[in-house]
Formats: structure tokens, sequence, C-alpha cells
């Protein structure tokens, strides 16, 4: 998705996996508001910034408030999705990654002020001959529109988030990009969540949430001789979470470092090129856990130094048929273990529009730190991906489908009444994915005016791991999930009308009351989300106006029910549905960019 796509898409609010969520292959997982891609976990899916992993993609999140990306659509040239058999160049990643690419040089030097009904922001670029830099300010305060709109809500403290961005890119030559990425964000919130524990039956759980990230991001690029070329970047990262859910209090810190080096070579021969690499990550985590006031601290932590080296080919087997071959090999000193991880693209061009592919390979990533922190004595969790997929694309219109199948195994286990036994900790987990995946898109084609897109995925996946009683199906994964997103353009009105219609099928969790495991069912996901952006100038300077809301409709989404860990007098376990806090959300913007050359033209669709 290009920025604008994501920027446009109602309901999106610009954030990009929200965004991305619209795509086939997602499950809308709407109290976390994260991606889970073909039956995986959050955790499965890692983002990529110029190469680069990001530990912390996601600002801090708890209960009933989801999570929303840390970085703007803005700083890139788009978001590249990948939902499978991916390139031998990302690893630690067992479902899908996301990549982002950020933009080089800034166009032009212009101020850009952003007035929001929650909050503004104010950002400054400036573009010299060779090099440019921005500087940006942001600000959101939910707690005058929740007192608006939603007074009876139980907000102890209203989300509140302060950030800051600073980018620089200078060329160092005909061939030669540097580039530097700092970003900083603090974020708190504190709810009182209904709770099925008989203590908190009237009153709720507070939880309260600070957050704290840090993240710097340093590439450089260049052409060197005989047609080789470098691609060299580190990364530094650090996030504190201090979380308080009554009695209890919780902080950790994650500090992570990551260099990276590549080397390509695009004219080895006619028919292949050749591109070599290694990643190195440091890793120290650190964690802290009060049962209660009166009771001791629990304070586990882990480092981690992780090698991977990977090589890639892209070859030209014949006139219509291509083939991608990587291997990735990966060492985890923490684990004391290795990996090898091979990984095939094949695709034969069909016609100037068609073309039809297959690929497959191993993918590996490392237990997550909640459960490295208590027992680091783990392997790596393993997929095999399998895909078949026929794509049809023009300057107007695409169609893609695909079909998949994803086998896990070496999955992460442990006895979900006693989570502190570090001795229930194994690798012994496994499971499968399967379906079919849909995409279609029309750029102003079929109707002359809009700009529209179909999703629709099918998944059948069952699973054990973690604390699960029985392979099941996970209760973060949806059989069914269609997405309709479209955009329609008023020229002669400088207006563009925008709306998404998402539906998700029930999802399942688990009722102790009743036999068998992840037995019980949701309701469906269902929203209506629109916006409406009108282009103008305000004293000479290109000017948008813009309104979102989501959930017009008004459903009352629960994605599931949480019970009590005991009984109660009747034999029953007492329960509570998992909704958000804001099932409808409505922002008006202002969004001001002042000293630009061109003023923009308000005659032409936002695209």
């Amino acid at each position: 998705l290009k920025p604008l796509d994501i920027l446009t898409t109602a309901g999106a609010n610009a954030d990009i996996a929200t965004a991305l969520n619209t795509l086939p292959g997602t499950t809308r997982v709407g109290e976390e508001g994260k991606l889970f891609v073909r039956g995986g976990a959050a955790s499965e899916t890692r983002t990529y910034l110029d190469g680069l992993p990001v530990q912390s993609p996601y600002g801090g999140a708890t209960a009933g408030v989801p999570a929303r990306g840390r970085f703007s659509p803005t700083l890139f040239k788009g978001a590249v999705f990948s939902t499978g058999g991916y390139s031998a160049e990302y690893g630690q990643a067992l479902s899908a990654v996301v990549g982002l690419n950020s933009l080089d040089l800034d166009p032009e030097t212009q101020t850009g002020i952003s007035l929001l009904s929650v909050g503004g922001s104010v950002s400054r670029t400036r573009r010299w001959a060779r090099t440019s830099a921005s500087v940006s300010v942001d600000y959101t305060n939910l707690a005058p529109y929740f007192g608006l709109t939603a007074p009876d809500q139980r907000w102890a403290q209203a989300p509140q988030h302060l950030g800051g961005a600073l980018r620089l890119a200078h060329r160092t030559g005909p061939t030669g990009m540097l580039k530097v990425y700092a970003t900083y964000g603090r974020q708190t919130v504190a709810t009182r969540q209904p709770d099925p524990e008989a203590a908190y039956a009237h009153t709720g759980r507070l939880t309260a949430l600070q957050n704290q990230n840090y993240y710097l991001n340093t590439t450089y690029r260049s052409a060197l001789r005989r047609g080789w070329s470098l691609n060299a970047g580190l990364a530094l990262g650090r996030e504190h979470n201090a979380v308080q859910p009554e009695p209890q209090r919780l902080a950790e810190t994650e500090q992570t470092a990551t260099a990276r080096l590549v080397l390509t070579n695009d004219s080895a021969s006619t028919w292949y090129n050749l591109k070599v690499g290694t990643e190195n990550t440091a890793q120290r985590y650190d964690f802290r856990y009060q049962a209660s006031a009166d009771q001791p601290v629990y304070t586990p932590g882990f480092l981690e130094r992780r090698t991977a080296v990977f090589a890639e080919s892209d070859l030209s087997l014949a006139p219509r048929l291509t083939a991608r071959a990587g291997l990735r090999g990966e060492y985890s000193a923490l684990l004391h273990k290795g990996n090898l991880a091979p990984r095939l693209a094949l695709a034969w061009q069909l016609g100037a529009a068609g073309q039809v592919s297959a690929a497959a390979g191993l993918f590996y990533q490392n237990p997550t730190s909640d459960l490295l922190r208590v027992q680091p004595a783990l392997g790596f969790e393993r997929a095999a991906h399998y895909l078949l997929s026929y794509q049809y694309t023009t300057s107007a219109r695409t169609l893609r489908t695909e079909l998949y199948r994803k086998d896990y195994a070496s999955l992460v286990r442990f006895d979900r009444y006693n989570v502190l036994d570090k001795s229930a900790y194994n690798n012994s987990g496994g499971g499968y994915a399967q379906g079919v995946d849909v995409f279609f898109r029309d750029r102003y084609q079929t109707f002359k005016k809009v700009d529209f897109w179909v999703s629709y995925g099918l998944l059948d996946t069952r699973r054990q791991f973690r604390g699960d009683l029985a392979a099941a199906v996970p209760t973060f994964a949806a059989t069914h999930n269609l997405s309709l997103v479209g955009k329609y353009w008023m020229q002669k009105l400088h207006l563009q009308v925008s709306g998404t219609l998402a539906y998700g099928s029930a999802r399942a969790y688990y009722d102790p009351n009743r036999p068998g495991y992840n037995q019980g069912r949701s309701p469906s996901y269902q929203s209506l989300d629109l916006s409406l952006s009108y282009l103008t100038h305000l004293a000479g300077q290109f000017t948008i106006v813009h309104l979102s809301a989501t959930n017009v409709l008004g459903r009352d989404n629960t994605y599931g029910y949480r019970y009590a860990a005991t009984a109660g007098a009747d034999g029953r376990y007492a329960g509570v549905p998992v909704r958000t806090l804001a099932p409808q959300f409505v922002v008006a913007a202002l969004l001001i960019s002042i000293n630009k050359k061109s003023p923009g033209d308000t005659s032409v669709a936002p695209d």
C-alpha cells in the first residue's frame, strides 16, 4: 500500500496495521489492534524498516485499548505486506513480514500543521541540494473526547501520547545515500475494565500503563565496483512498559541493537544475480513482577546474541520462467541452537499481465520474551510454508488469488495453571493453517471516479501451543474474513468519500463451564467505517479537511469472554465479555501544508 492508500482508507485513522487489516490473509482482532496473519499470532509478524527489524512496531496496549503502530505512513514510500514465502533476507517471522521503505530526500521545504479533535502535530522539513532534514512533534489526549462522547466509560485516565521524530537524509555521491531516523514516544492510560473475579464485580479492575519507546535507524547504501552494491544499517531500540493490573505490578524493559550488511551483484551473470548478507542482534530483557505490595519481587531476565547469514539469487531459467532461491542460517547464543532455512520461489509469466507462481520454505523464530524470561532453555519455533498463486495486473486492475498451507512445529507449551513452572516449558506444540486468499482492486476502471478493492480470506487452522489444553482453533483466528474498501472522488466538490465494510466470522474462546476446549464462539465481527476528505486552500496554503468515523452503525462487537480463575458457589465460572472501550470513534482534522512551492491541485484525487 502507498502512504495515501493508508491515509485515505476509512477506519484506518492513518494507522499502518489497521490499513493492512483490509488485505487478505488477516483476521481483525479488534481488541488487540495488531496484525494476525493466516492463523498466526501477532508475534509471528515482523516489521522491517529499511531492511532492519523493528523490535516494537506498536505502542503500548491494555485491556479494552487496542495498540496503534508507532510510525506515520507519510515517512515511507509504502508498506510491502508479505503473507508467506518471503525472501531469505527476512528472519524471526513465522507468518508475515511488513517491509517499510523510508523516503530518500524530501522533495521540498515546507511546514505541516495538523489540528485534530483529539490532539495535533507540527512538522518542519528543510530541503537543500543533497540533504534534507525534518522534525515533527505530536500530542494526543483523548480525555476531552471521551468526556464529551462517553462520560460513563470507566477511564481512570484516558489515553495520552507525546511523541517526536527526526529524519535526516544526505546524498553522498551519485549512488550513495545516508539516512538517519529517530523517534521517541511516551504513552499513558488507565482503565477500569469489567472483571469476572468477585472482588472486582462492581468496581472493575484497574489497569494502568506507562510506555516509553526510543528508536534509532541508520542506513547507508552505495554502488561499489564490478557491479556490486552495498547496503548497511544499524538499529537501536529501547522500550519500557510499567503495567499495574490491580493489585499486581509489572515492569519490563527491552533493549535491542541490530547491525546489518548486504552485498548485491546484479551483473554477476546474464541469467542470475547474487545477494549475500549478515545480521547480528544483541538483546537485553529485564522484568520485574510483584503479585501485590506485600509480596516478594520476581526479577527474571535474559541476554541474547543472535547471528544470521543469508544468500539469495534471482534466476532466469527460461524466457518466461524465473526463480528465487535462498538460504538463511541463524545461531542463538541464548538458545545454544542454530537453524538452516531454505526457501524457493518459481514464477511463470502468462502473457503481459498474468503470472502463476509457487513458493516453499522454512521459517524460524525465537520464543517470545514472556516465555524466555521463565525458561531460556528452549528451541526455535518453526513453520513450513507452501504457496500457489495466480496474479493478473494491469495499470488499473489487480487480481490475485493464493492457496496456502502452513505447518507449525516446535511451538512452545507450558502449564496454564502454573505459568512459572520452568520444567513444564517445552517445544512440543504444533499445528497447521491452510486456506485461500483473494484480492481484487480496480482503480477508476469499472467506475470512472471510484477506486475500490475487495479482500476475502478462507482460513482453516488448528494448533496446540502456550497453555492450550488440546489442539483447537486459536482464539485469534476467524474462518471467513471480508473487506470492501471504496473511495469515490467528486472532482467538482474537491471531495473524496471513503468507506470500509469489514466482516469476520465467529472466533473461538475457552468457556470452562462447557466440555471441551475453545468450544465457545463469539458473534461475528462487523463494522462500517466512513471518512470525508475535502481539498481546499486556506490563506493560500494547501489544506485538507478530514472527518472519519468508525463503526457508524454502532454494532456491539464482542470478541469473546474472559472467565474467573475459580468457580463460584454454584460451581460455575463467572465470565465477562471482551470489548473495546471505544467501539465507535469520530475524529476531525485540519491538515495544512505551508510554504509548498506548488500550492497543490484540489481538482486531483489524493492518491
